[in-house]
Formats: structure tokens, C-alpha cells, sequence
């Protein structure tokens, strides 16, 4: 098997966080190439399609779940942690695509799904078998209270997180889908098989994990009522997330799992809904022996209802709220902690659909508003300092799905919904809106690899349904095409392994500020060494005038959405990266006229949790 291996050297020189200046891809299997016409992706098509990452230059694949699994969930339901899902292929193919991913220098991290089985796991069929079944504490097991649930909880994908079950008499906990139900990690022996098996998969070659919501694993002992939210039943957050043993057992699993390797390193990534700052900081500080990075959902949150995700009415976005939240982050993980830098994933709506312009007319500086504020987007995120993440079809512009029927849906999480809303009466028409605009199926639409039928991702028919725009939304209309999306990405990618200020630098929210006069200019510098990048884009259709003091004299445009940036002036959706010589900076002040170097004045409204659904 073909395995990475630090040398003594690269230890030394700090190269065992070789994840600093690399650019990770996520893979949703199911969804990105099908090699045999069934409909659904497989291993067999990811593996035709690695020159497509080489080429895009990342550095790291997250690979999201292939295990044996009923597809409850989508494969967050594993039935067995060591086989592969026959619809994804064999441990054959699977070795095959890290041999070849490893032979173009990318590695492959697992989606690692361990708060919970499905209910047709080995482990908890016998743990249900009986009271006193030797496995019957693998799982949390409680009586009712007065001939009803345990506690008052509510599921995240609807109804109660309690499942009765005859044979035993009891209910079992199930935070997220009834066939999910919860491991006992405060059972040392659960514990340790996890471990063993996450070891396994090491051997073979993986070099990580991605952790689904690992901060859920430490529940408060009693499991407590939560309070009441508008459906009547109970919040579950507050007793199951960053519970009081959550580091503990991070600190364990690095022990046990990790530590075993000592001429290898990993990229450990914790998918932490609802996780502050201080205890993303915890998790991310190398001393303390805990994960690489987090994954937080603030700023995914700002415009989201906390009540209810798919409500038509939300907060308003502002680019001030999405820039300041970032920053608080920037500024909160500072020299010891690490961001996980992301817009989309298997979770989250496309961003250009969110937070850009996707509408498909030609800009009067060129390109549709879609492509420019494609490249706007990705541009300000990989000005930050962290990993940045690109999910399948984000380095193409992918756009939202125009859903219409009920029937078009596949997400657990909306046909739960919509079936709960329905039972109380309302209408499904009523409800699209909402369900439209931030449904997990708008990742989960078929990777767009050409304009043909089916998009180039299948011969049969997709298991969900090809977005329409891949008529003219693909790959094959813009790998190896200048000016394309695809290729702002790649030279985006190329600068961040060659720049250390991208890496390393300090970080400097220069606008929107709370008081800023250009709400709609998103600035941020970074510098390092003596060098300062500086980044700018306009998220507006109008052009809007620089002040100076951003674009000093003598600054040069290291890249640029445009080949003819203007010194004074961005055009609609512009985007462009400065170098200069970090002197010639304002030494802390603003164009807004705020000392930024004094105090925070990054953090927006508060945002709550920011989690609003299951976003696994």
C-alpha cells in the first residue's frame, strides 16, 4: 500500500502540519462519477476522475462515507465500519484510489461516523437483543416516565430522539433518524473497538479522518429536559453538545489511535455544530493533543432562522455580518488554534446561490454575474488563515437546484419536515421557499462534468436529479479555458502553496466594518516577513472606488478575477490580490477610520449556535 511517511527531517522543520498550506476536496461519493450506469457515483468513477483533482492542484481528499450502510442517511447510518458499500464498489477499489491518489501527492481523509450506528450494526442488534445482553450498555437504553419518552428531546431530523423497543421493553436514543441510534462512549470497551477500527483503516493507507459531529459523544449524565422550542418538544443541544467529557475522550483517541503511528501524521478534523471559540480553541491547540481543526457553523447560521431552518422568514445577510463573523474567528483561534475555511459542503446550499450574484447575465466587464461572484467568494475565503475546503462543483460555480415538486427531494431532513409541517396542516407550496433556498440536496445534485445528458456522470438514470444548468455549468466547458471559474481556482490553489503570507500571515479585517462607509467592499491583509497581501472584492453589480490607503503605491496584482484590474476603481463582483511591502501598509488603520490593531471589532450580531439543522 502506498503510505505517506514523514521523515525525521520534516518533523524537525515543522513539516508534520503539512496540512497548513494544502487545499482539501471533498468527495461525495454517490454523487460525483457513476463508472457502471446504476446512477449512483462509485469508487470505480472517483478513480477515473483523479487528474481532475491533480489538475485543480489539491493537496487532500475528504472522502464522505462509503461503509456498509442501509442509506437511511445516506451512509451516515454505517452497518458495518471494515466493508465497503456495495454500491460504491470493493476494499479492492478503495485501495486502488489511495495508491492513486497518493501517486499525484494527495491524500485521502475518511468521514469518520461514530456518535452513532445504524440500527442494523452487529453491535447494537445484539445490544437489542436483551437486558442482559453483553452489549446492551454499547448503547444508551433508558425506561419511560410516565408512559412516555425518557426525557422531552427532540430529533434533528424531527419527532423524538426516543425509539421504544418491544423485545426489551425500553426506548434507545437516537439523536438524529430512529435506524442511528447513539453510542455509549462513556463505555470504555465502545471506545476502544472504535479506536481499533479507526487503526484499521490507517493500515490501510487513509491519512485521517473527517469526525461527524464528534462533539455530540459526551452527553450530561441524566440526560436532562431540554427547553421547550415551538414544536412543543425539548432541546437536546445544550445536554449532548461539548458535553463534560468531550475533550477527555479527543484526547484519548489521539492517544490511542494516532500516537501508534509516530513516523506518520494525520489530518484530524472535528465537525463541531454549535462548538464556540474557546472550545474550538481547545480543540485545536497542537499542545493540547486534541484534533487539527474544527469545523464551526456560525457563520453557515447567520441567515438562518434558529427556530427553524426552512422558514421563509430569516435574518437578514449582510456581508458585514459574514465578514466580521469570520474575522472573530480569525482573530479568536489566533497563533494556536487552526480554521477549517469553508462556503459548501454535503450540508450546505451553493454558495453562489447564498451569498454571491448566480444569475446567468453577462456582467458589462464580462462573464455572468454567476462566474464573477464564483470567483469572488473563493477568493475571499482563501484570504483568511486556515485550510481552505472546495466541494465537488464549488470550482465550477455549481448553482442552486430550481426545485419545484416534493417528489424532486431526497434529504431525510426535508421529508421529515415537510411530513411533520403537513400533519399540522400546512402546505407543502407554502413551504418551498424556504426548503429551496438551503436544502442539503443542493450540494448532493450530480457533479456537472459535461453539458451532455446526464452531465457526464452517469449513463443511467441519477439517483437525484442533474440541475438543469449543467447545460452550461461544467467541466468540460472550462478546464484548460482562461477566465473560467475552474481556473481561478487553480492559480487560487497555486498561490497558496507558493506564498507563505497566505499560510502564515497575520490577519486584518480592513472592511466591512460595524461603521464602514463600503458595506459592500470585503477587504482583509495578511502579512508576514516583511510582505503584506492585501484582498479585495466588491460584492455589488456597481463599480466601487478603492480608498488608496488599501491599494498603496507600488502595490502589484498578484492575481485578479479581471487581467486589467484598475488601480482606483473594482467593477461589479471584481476580485484582486495585492502584494506589497508591508511598510507601505496603514499600520493598523482602516479606511473606515477605526484603529483595527486596538481592539475586536470583527464580531457581528450574535449568531446563536449557528446550527440549525443536522448539517452532517
Amino acid at each position: 500500500m502506498a503510505i505517506f511517511r514523514d521523515t525525521k527531517a520534516g518533523v524537525a522543520m515543522g513539516k508534520n502540519q503539512w496540512w497548513r498550506d494544502q487545499v482539501v476536496y471533498q468527495i461525495y461519493p454517490r454523487s460525483f462519477a457513476d463508472s457502471n450506469g446504476d446512477g449512483i457515483g462509485d469508487l470505480r468513477g472517483t478513480i477515473d476522475h483523479v487528474d481532475h483533482l491533480a489538475q485543480l492542484g489539491v493537496g487532500v481528499v475528504w472522502l464522505s462515507p462509503i461503509c456498509a450502510s442501509p442509506q437511511d442517511d445516506n451512509g451516515y447510518d454505517i452497518s458495518n465500519y471494515q466493508q465497503i458499500d456495495p454500491m460504491f464498489g470493493t476494499l479492492e477499489d478503495f485501495d486502488e484510489l489511495v495508491a492513486a491518489l497518493h501517486a499525484r501527492d494527495i491524500r485521502l481523509v475518511m468521514d469518520l461516523v461514530v456518535n452513532h450506528t445504524s440500527d442494523e450494526h452487529e453491535w447494537f442488534i445484539e445490544s437489542a437483543s436483551a437486558k442482559d445482553s453483553p452489549k446492551r450498555d454499547w448503547y444508551i437504553w433508558r425506561e419511560g416516565k410516565d408512559g412516555k419518552e425518557p426525557n422531552n428531546w427532540e430529533s434533528f431530523f424531527s419527532g423524538p430522539t426516543w425509539e421504544w423497543n418491544e423485545a426489551t421493553q425500553q426506548y434507545y436514543l437516537h439523536l438524529f433518524s430512529k435506524k442511528q441510534p447513539d453510542l455509549n462512549w462513556e463505555n470504555p470497551e465502545v471506545r476502544q473497538a472504535v479506536y481499533a477500527m479507526m487503526r484499521w483503516w490507517l493500515e490501510r493507507g487513509v491519512d485521517g479522518f473527517r469526525m461527524d459531529v464528534i462533539n455530540l459523544i459526551s452527553k450530561v449524565p441524566g440526560l436532562p429536559d431540554g427547553p421547550v422550542g415551538p414544536t412543543g418538544r425539548g432541546s437536546c443541544f445544550d445536554a449532548c453538545a461539548n458535553g463534560p467529557r468531550f475533550h477527555e475522550f479527543l484526547a484519548e483517541m489521539r492517544r490511542e489511535v494516532f500516537d501508534a503511528y509516530p513516523d506518520r501524521t494525520f489530518l484530524t478534523v472535528g465537525e463541531t455544530p454549535g462548538i464556540g471559540i474557546d472550545d474550538a480553541l481547545k480543540c485545536s491547540d497542537p499542545a493540547r493533543g486534541e484534533v487539527d481543526m474544527v469545523f464551526q457553523f456560525e457563520h453557515v447560521g447567520l441567515d438562518n432562522n434558529p427556530g427553524d431552518k426552512f422558514a421563509i422568514d430569516r435574518p437578514e445577510h449582510t456581508l458585514t455580518n459574514l465578514a466580521g463573523n469570520l474575522a472573530a474567528w480569525q482573530e479568536g483561534m489566533d497563533e494556536r488554534g487552526w480554521n477549517s475555511l469553508y462556503f459548501e459542503n454535503h450540508d450546505q446550499p451553493r454558495s453562489v446561490s447564498r451569498w454571491g450574484d448566480d444569475s446567468e447575465e453577462i456582467s458589462p466587464a464580462g462573464g455572468t454575474w454567476r462566474e464573477r461572484s464564483a470567483k469572488a467568494l473563493a477568493g475571499m475565503l482563501h484570504a483568511h488563515r486556515g485550510t481552505p475546503y472546495v466541494y465537488q462543483g464549488q470550482e465550477l460555480g455549481m448553482n442552486n437546484t430550481p426545485w419545484q415538486r416534493l417528489s424532486e427531494f431526497r434529504d431525510l431532513e426535508v421529508l421529515n419536515y415537510v411530513a411533520v409541517r403537513q400533519a399540522e396542516g400546512k402546505v407543502f407550496d407554502d413551504m418551498l421557499a424556504g426548503i429551496a433556498r438551503v436544502n442539503r440536496d443542493n450540494a448532493r445534485t450530480p457533479m456537472q462534468w459535461s453539458g451532455e445528458p446526464g452531465a457526464g456522470f452517469s449513463t443511467g438514470e441519477p439517483w437525484i436529479a442533474v440541475n438543469p444548468a449543467a447545460a452550461y455549468i461544467n467541466a468540460a466547458a472550462q478546464v484548460g479555458k482562461p477566465g473560467s471559474v475552474f481556473e481561478f481556482y487553480r492559480a487560487l490553489i497555486a498561490l497558496r502553496r507558493e506564498n507563505p503570507v497566505l499560510v502564515h500571515g497575520d490577519f486584518e479585517l480592513l472592511s466591512p466594518l460595524a461603521d464602514c462607509a463600503h458595506p459592500d467592499l470585503w477587504a482583509v491583509r495578511r502579512m508576514f516577513d516583511g510582505e503584506s497581501l492585501t484582498a479585495l472584492a466588491n460584492f455589488s453589480r456597481e463599480d466601487a472606488e478603492v480608498p488608496s490607503e488599501w491599494w498603496p503605491q507600488g502595490a502589484s496584482v498578484v492575481l485578479g478575477s479581471d487581467l486589467d484590474a484598475d488601480a482606483r476603481v473594482l467593477r461589479g463582483w471584481e476580485f484582486v490580490f495585492l502584494s506589497h511591502r508591508a511598510d507601505r501598509a496603514t499600520g493598523g488603520r482602516s479606511a473606515c477610520g477605526a484603529d483595527t490593531a486596538r481592539r475586536s471589532r470583527y464580531r457581528g450580531p450574535d449568531c446563536g449556535r449557528g446550527w440549525t439543522g443536522p448539517h452532517r
